[in-house]
């Protein structure tokens, strides 16, 4: 499992998790579509933003690999924000290639890119 090097482990201040330390022995959790109401509290959306803005800090519009990001936290972006970079994708590969999609990333966090 590749470690992001200078990734922020978490949202400064909170136990919003980035990162995880190891791989999960037990398997690799999946990567899913997660909803996002409109409701969210505002911590949790301030979380989207700050890992989003993490995201795009370290690698742009490059495709990037899974690695040790935390499924959980990039499962509120996957399938809209971030999307797979190679056909076919493995949810449950720490190898798997993402890539930002900016076109949608600037409307849903246009403090970030605007």
């Amino acid at each position: 499992m590749l470690k992001h090097r200078g990734f922020p482990g978490r949202l400064p201040g909170t136990d919003y998790q980035f990162v995880i330390r190891r791989a999960n022995p037990k398997g690799v959790t999946p990567l899913t579509q997660r909803e996002r109401f409109p409701d969210r509290r505002p911590g949790d959306r301030r979380a989207d933003a700050a890992f989003m803005q993490a995201l795009w800090d370290q690698f742009g519009d490059e495709p990037f690999e899974r690695g040790n990001l935390d499924a959980g936290r990039l499962s509120w972006l996957f399938g809209r924000e971030v999307v797979a970079a190679e056909d076919p994708f493995d949810p449950v590969s720490y190898e798997a290639l993402l890539r930002i999609d900016v076109d949608v990333a600037e409307q849903s966090f246009p403090e970030i890119f605007g």
